[in-house]
């Protein structure tokens, strides 16, 4: 059976920044180089106030750095399904990064923010140290871990040759049906460029396609699954063994969906409620390689807010692809995980990294007292008008048969 492997465009060098030092109270130093927070709509939503407390999101992957300081009171117990046990410790560096895109410490004076303040993660070790996994075992992780209390499943995970067909027929796509009641599942497309469907239609999985800070498609993404969505994963700046690295690949922006869905579930909305409003409010494009669009998780929160949260996108602009301020525009023509110069002010020394096959995610940061207590009022005018937009656009749409599957189950 081929084996699965932690999502990755090509194997790179990776720029580890050290552990900063403490910054002021109620600051993250390394805030302003996480673009993907304001491409993905998900600073303007935990800006307004929206949390993730309690929400639990589990992260099946190479595990995660236990004792990192970012993701300290973050964790809930997770399980190690390599070697058996019940201390899931990253030995790669992949299931950091992508923790840390979710659930890094807001507003804690170190390193960077994450997209959904409150949410925890849960580790779940199914990858070896080079990044592989077996299918079978991953799918019993997917059922462990939403019997286990994960409100969400994020799976950056990538593979070539036969392994596609055990994605769309196999252990995995029959795991994802079983948990479609209990939890949202987020998986990562793939990093080869190919047109293909990650999974069969019907199987309720958010598949996430990456796009760098311009809002295009990700030279080294898959695409070809119009019930996909898109959200930043170039050069996404988050937490490794260590310290902090840059990463690029699609298991970078499958987090920030993971991210958008905790806050969804934080506002009481239910898995099948989560999948529906993150496709129909993505911002849709004329490229078809980014499904129904790239994210916005302050206009999935304002639907939820109006009277008709299953309805058509709202009318809100895009979210701007934002400024790189860590000049990390760039994509490395072979989709490259690295990024060798990384470097701040607030981040110290730069170290040299080993060879790394992984990608990492991004992080937002949160707003407090009379700012969010304005920002979901505002929310609340954003909902009533998309609920209007709804109506309109509905009057508009040719009726579809009850028995097509939806485009993002």
């Amino acid at each position: 059976m081929t084996p699965l492997r932690a999502g990755v465009p090509s194997a790179v060098l990776v720029a580890v920044l050290s552990l900063v030092g403490a910054a002021p109270a109620g600051t993250d130093p390394l805030r302003p180089q996480q673009y993907g927070l304001e491409s993905s709509g998900l600073a303007a939503a935990t800006e307004a106030g929206a949390r993730a407390d309690g929400v639990v999101v589990a992260v099946l992957d190479t595990g995660v750095d236990l004792d990192h300081p970012d993701l300290a009171g973050a964790l809930v117990p997770g399980r190690d399904f390599v070697d058996g046990d019940t201390r899931p410790d990253d030995e790669n560096g992949h299931g950091t990064h992508v923790a840390g895109v979710i659930a890094a410490g807001t507003g804690n004076g170190i390193g960077i923010a994450g997209g959904a303040p409150g949410a925890k993660i849960m580790p779940v070790r199914v990858l070896d140290a080079d990044g592989t996994g077996d299918p079978d075992v991953i799918a019993d992780a997917v059922r462990w871990a939403a019997g286990h209390g994960a409100d969400v499943i994020n799976l950056s995970l990538d593979d070539t040759g036969p392994a596609d067909r055990l994605r769309k027929d196999g252990p995995l796509s029959r795991a994802l049906r079983d948990v479609a009641g209990r939890a949202v599942v987020v998986a990562a497309a793939g990093n080869e460029d190919q047109a293909e469907r990650v999974y069969r239609a019907g199987v309720p999985a958010l598949v996430v396609q990456a796009v760098g800070p311009d809002g295009h498609p990700a030279e080294f993404s898959d695409f070809g699954d119009p019930r996909s969505v898109a959200a930043p994963g170039v050069d996404i700046l988050s937490t490794v063994p260590g310290g902090y690295a840059r990463k690029s690949g699609t298991s970078m922006a499958a987090p920030h969906v993971a991210a958008e869905a905790a806050l969804l579930l934080g506002r009481g909305a239910d898995p099948a409620t989560v999948r529906e409003v993150i496709a129909d409010t993505a911002h849709p494009t004329d490229d078809p390689r980014l499904g129904a669009g790239l994210i916005d998780a302050q206009a999935a929160l304002a639907v939820l807010a109006s009277p008709d949260p299953s309805g058509d996108p709202p009318t809100t602009p895009a979210p701007t692809a934002g400024s790189d301020a860590a000049g990390t525009g760039g994509t490395d023509p072979a989709g490259s995980e690295g990024d060798p110069t990384v470097g701040s002010d607030a981040a110290g020394p730069v170290d040299s990294g080993g060879a790394d096959t992984v990608g990492t995610g991004g992080a937002d940061a949160v707003g407090s007292g009379g700012a969010a207590l304005l920002g979901l009022s505002l929310v609340g005018v954003a909902g009533l008008l998309t609920a209007l937009t709804v109506f309109l656009r509905r009057t508009r749409r040719q009726p579809q048969p009850r028995s097509r599957p939806r485009r993002h189950p």
